[in-house]
């Protein structure tokens, strides 16, 4: 089995994985929402019978010597136990993802390698090689590439973001957790995803830009370039 297949096959089982831990996690929460709210009418009733007590004089009003009882207080560690197991199953369900994105980023290494040498063997036969790399300006298209200016679109910057495409087209004011480290892109400075086109000015200092930030629905059909570089270009010419 390559390591594209055997990636493939833990990506299939993934999901029945999680919707498994996410079940069991709705269950805890609902098991420690019901505890919580247990506890709470116990303690309640707790309090209003110290009141009456002390009203009464049957309790004397020493705070010290005032406490719930143990079947509140059981209760209170058992939330804790719960609420504990919960963050345990979250950070599995973290763990299982994140494994799958090491898993992925070493097919992507393997796979620039093979590119990579390709490239040579073909510039020592002189046959052209086979690459994902041509015209197309995608942010997808150049995911395994570096950029004109030597930033390099990586697995994260696609993965990350490929909910926030699909959530918020427009590309602006995104708000998911992502890499401190990871370039980010276009005018609105966030990391890639979606569809983007490349600015062909190749001194460009943003180079790539989210389609919805600059107007556009599909790849522009010849040269293109940013509003920044279009009005330098203009601003050279009327000279």
């Amino acid at each position: 089995m390559s390591f594209l297949e055997e990636f493939h096959a833990n990506l299939d089982s993934l999901p029945v994985i999680l919707r498994k831990k996410y079940t069991l996690l709705r269950d805890l929460d609902k098991s420690l929402q019901d505890i919580k709210r247990q506890n709470e009418q116990r303690c309640e009733q707790e309090i209003e019978d110290i009141k009456r007590g002390v009203r009464s004089g049957n309790i004397t009003p020493d705070t010290s010597a005032i406490r719930f009882s143990d079947e509140a207080l059981d209760e209170q560690k058992h939330s804790i136990r719960v609420a504990d197991e919960k963050v345990a199953l979250a950070v599995q369900a973290y763990d299982l993802v994140d494994t799958n994105i090491q898993q992925l980023d070493q097919y992507l290494k393997k796979f620039d390698e093979e590119i990579r040498r390709e490239r040579e063997n073909a510039a020592i036969t002189g046959v052209p090689a086979s690459g994902p790399e041509g015209n197309t300006k995608s942010g997808r298209g150049n995911e395994s590439g570096t950029g004109r200016g030597g930033r390099k679109k990586t697995r994260q910057t696609t993965m990350v973001t490929e909910a926030q495409a699909t959530s918020n087209p427009t590309g602006m004011d995104l708000e998911l957790p992502v890499d401190p480290n990871e370039p980010t892109y276009c005018f609105c400075n966030q990391v890639s995803y979606g569809a983007m086109v490349a600015c062909d000015n190749p001194n460009c200092k943003i180079e790539w830009f989210h389609f919805g930030c600059v107007g556009l629905k599909e790849q522009p059909k010849g040269k293109w370039y940013c509003s920044n570089c279009a009005a330098t270009k203009n601003r050279r010419r009327s000279k």
